[in-house]
């Protein structure tokens, strides 16, 4: 890694101007440091000497010199150079810094970095997922394993809606479209794939309500029914959210996701976690009750707009050139649930029933610690490196982890759902918690469309002569049953790799090339979903997320699988594993890494690896996954190129062998924490 090297040489260089020109804090400079454009200028440099100049009344390159000449002796520098346009830059000493990323890392101190919350995926428990909820969470988990590998502690939530509006319409279909009993839904949830069912019966409601409005008094009806608990409704509701959760549970347990706790809405709600909260507001004005005009009896939360933005530019509505939002916690369309002339969202509605931001508001309040109210916990399902918790209202588990009262709160909500999401940090400040609302991160992406190419492949073509067919996308809408579900992606993905691997390596066993399938399926589909910026939608193509050539998951696995090859037929072949290599580098002539032999390219493939914890620290505050995704492929492809042009079993020089074989596995031990990082592992071969 190459961040404590940058540390090494910020405080030396701190230490050494506060001397020389004596400079106090606030008039030091920041320095940064930039790596030149070529070995040969140096490894690391730094523009100190210009910001230097002005103050000092000096050309920057006398003062580069100066800098130079005093710097004296420092762990891992090999020596200091002035340039002659004003850049100081450092060589590194090759030899020991390879050597020491190679050896076996001592175990990590234990970090004092307060708790983060992330939470991810909260897909509303009524039916199937789908590839939108896929992009959430990747995200999610790629932004819970960068934390952790910079030392922070991570609680991973997946939040439950289990009394929405969803949930309420896949009880009406069950109870007034088929006329079904709790009995009846458990026995068909035995016999048939429940989360396939239950997305077709949505579709099927949505269709229903369309035809006429005032059916939409069975969902106000089932709504409050939910919310009140005691009746069918509710025991419906509840069998159905318990049974499509676990549904979505082994769809992630697929794409290498997990979670620490499952936040029920339902328990918000019983526990009065909101009545709480919503004295607070109250008794703050941050809410008010509306006694006149369409909202009338609604408390309501005036929208505080930035200026010169409108609270609805930060939540897309569907249009010719983009796809119909299907997300989750998706606002319901009663009059008294709309903004009233976008200027006031409704928090609690007439008929005394809490939006979801209202919820939302109060488990904010939790997660961070300031609603002086805790639930109840019980162990949801068994896991082999742990219990998975979820919460409850009664009857929980005396000894149980610490949840919420987190120092930082990551929401991964699309970004339809931004401006209400700005809604929770103004309510955090209306509440005398301004403090709170800093610590509040809205982790925001677009949503996902398919190719033709893959819709045709998924049985999701539109209609030739259709509007949708004209469009360069295909969008999806949950509601209407059309669109991908995530295990019917996965599946073909895997089957697609399955074919490949098999004309790849025929000697496999089936259950062999469904494993290294299976790996290659999560790579595709992850990597693909991260690579594009979070502001940009994403058009998911089969083809291009599975390619072995082009960007992508399964490229760089490959990268890893060769590296290890590498490996295999050394030790095969000279009897040299990776332990014996380390032990002999120490005495190897270094004239291969240090450039001696006319090029300095494994040097800069290990300089360039050694900077997976430098992108690590620019991805956490960016939330721009793409970045690591970019790192991880350009590593790879540097690699590849090495492969091809510089022989290492081939190779006559058994110095420059035994660099270029440790060179190698360097690469091949970051790729491999890259590819970790976004939830890859790395197949045996390829």
């Amino acid at each position: 890694m190459i961040l404590p090297v940058h540390d090494r040489i910020r405080t030396h260089l701190t230490r050494l101007l506060a001397e020389l020109y004596a400079l106090d804090g606030r008039a030091m400079p920041t320095v940064a440091l930039e790596y030149p454009p070529n070995r040969t200028l140096g490894d690391l440099g730094t523009p100190v000497a210009f910001e230097l100049a002005r103050r000092l009344k000096k050309a920057p390159r006398a003062i580069a010199q100066e800098i130079a000449g005093a710097f004296g002796a420092l762990e891992g520098i090999a020596r200091v150079a002035p340039a002659p346009n004003g850049y100081l830059n450092f060589f590194l000493e090759r030899r020991a810094f390879l050597i020491d990323r190679l050896a076996p890392a001592p175990p990590a101190p234990r970090t004092a970095a307060r708790k983060a919350i992330v939470e991810h995926t909260a897909i509303n428990p009524n039916k199937a997922a789908h590839i939108g909820h896929l992009r959430n969470s990747a995200l999610g988990d790629t932004l819970v394993r960068v934390l952790r590998f910079r030392g922070i502690p991570v609680e991973v939530q997946n939040y439950i809606d289990d009394t929405g509006v969803q949930v309420a319409d896949v009880v009406v279909g069950f109870r007034v479209l088929e006329r079904r009993t709790v009995d009846g839904i458990r026995q068909l949830a035995d016999s048939t794939r429940f989360d396939y069912y239950c997305w077709d019966l949505y579709a099927r409601v949505t269709e229903w309500y369309d035809e006429d409005k005032t059916r939409l008094s069975h969902r106000a009806e089932t709504l409050h029914d939910i919310e009140h608990g005691g009746n069918d409704a509710a025991a419906i509701g509840a069998f159905i959210a318990d049974r499509i959760v676990r549904c979505h549970l082994r769809t992630m347990a697929r794409m290498n996701v997990d979670y620490d706790l499952l936040t029920w809405e339902g328990d918000i709600l019983r526990l009065k976690f909101w009545a709480q909260a919503f004295d607070v507001l109250k008794a703050s004005g941050a809410v008010y009750l509306k006694t006149e005009g369409p909202l009338a009896g609604c408390w309501v939360m005036p929208i505080q707009e930035d200026e010169g933005s409108n609270p609805k530019s930060q939540s897309p509505k569907p249009n010719a050139q983009s796809p119909k939002p299907e997300g989750e916690r998706e606002p319901v369309t009663d009059i008294d649930e709309e903004d009233a002339g976008e200027r006031e969202k409704v928090i609690v509605r007439s008929n005394g029933v809490v939006t979801y931001v209202g919820k939302d508001i109060a488990y904010q309040f939790w997660k961070l610690g300031l609603l002086g109210r805790d639930f109840q916990y019980r162990i949801f399902e068994e896991r082999p490196h742990g219990p998975l918790w979820a919460t409850c209202s009664t009857g929980g588990e005396a000894t149980h982890p610490s949840f919420g009262g987190a120092a930082w709160v990551y929401n991964v909500i699309d970004v339809r759902q931004s401006y209400l999401q700005k809604l929770l940090k103004q309510a955090l400040v209306a509440a005398g918690h301004p403090e709170g609302a800093e610590r509040s991160h809205h982790f925001s992406y677009e949503m996902v469309a398919l190719s033709h190419a893959t819709a045709r492949e998924l049985g999701f073509a539109p209609p030739p002569d259709s509007e949708e067919a004209k469009r360069p996308f295909v969008s999806v809408s949950g509601r209407k049953g059309l669109g991908v579900k995530a295990d019917d992606l996965l599946d073909t993905l895997m089957r697609n790799a399955a074919r490949e691997v098999a004309a790849r390596n025929p000697e496999f066993s089936e259950a062999e090339r469904d494993r290294i399938a299976q790996m290659i399926g999560v790579a595709a589909v992850r990597y693909f979903l991260i690579k594009f910026s979070t502001n940009k939608m994403i058009v998911f193509d089969l083809g291009e997320a599975l390619s072995f050539e082009g960007e992508s998951g399964p490229y760089v696995q490959y990268a890893v699988v060769r590296a290890n090859n590498i490996f295999q037929k050394l030790q095969r072949r000279d009897g040299l594993d990776e332990r014996g290599l380390l032990a002999t580098l120490g005495e190897v002539p270094a004239g291969e890494l240090a450039g001696e032999y006319g090029s300095h390219e494994i040097w800069e493939l290990v300089l360039e690896a050694a900077r997976l914890d430098e992108v690590v620290e620019q991805v956490i505050p960016s939330l721009e996954f793409s970045v690591l995704a970019k790192h991880a492929f350009s590593l790879a492809q540097a690699f590849n190129a090495f492969y091809h042009r510089s022989p290492i079993l081939n190779e006559e020089r058994d110095d420059v062998r035994r660099w270029r074989a440790a060179a190698v596995m360097y690469v091949r031990n970051q790729l491999t924490r890259a590819l970790d990082l976004m939830g890859i592992s790395v197949p045996p071969r390829m």
